[in-house]
């Protein structure tokens, strides 16, 4: 059951950091061409959707995680597992403690400021996540 596991935290992982790179190569950086008077209507409508999208991903790649380590392959060194669960800690906690905070800022509308600690701090979640897919990669190669 743990090789199916880890293929469905791989896909899950994997789209995510699609999702991440696209918000952080293009989706976080247009927000600054979005007029003044748009803006508060824009965020509060990406903010929304992108929630539809992000968080069932963020919950499966989390619960895969922690099943995962109650059974984790034994072809596998231990230690992957809790990479793989620290880097989620990483992702999560910059979420929820600087993410969602500077999002609540632009909620009531375009600040430079705000914008450029997201756009800068996002890449903390960006190369979290892609050292998570190389991480599951390297991990569905070794069970091969």
């Amino acid at each position: 059951m743990y090789k199916e596991l880890l293929v469905v935290q791989a896909a899950a992982t994997w789209f995510l950091v699609g999702l991440i790179w696209m918000v952080q190569v293009v989706h976080y950086p247009l927000f600054a061409r979005v007029g003044p008077a748009e803006f508060p209507a824009y965020h509060a409508a990406h903010s929304s959707l992108i929630t539809w999208v992000v968080g069932p991903l963020m919950l499966l790649e989390l619960c895969t995680a922690l099943l995962l380590l109650s059974q984790w392959p034994p072809g596998l060194p231990g230690w992957m597992g809790w990479l793989g669960l620290a880097l989620l800690g990483v992702i999560w906690l910059t979420t929820l403690l600087v993410s969602v905070p500077l999002h609540a800022r632009l909620a009531g509308g375009f600040e430079a400021q705000a914008h450029a600690l997201l756009v800068g701090t996002n890449w903390i979640r960006t190369l979290a996540w892609t050292a998570r897919g190389l991480l599951n990669l390297w991990a569905l190669l070794r069970l091969t």
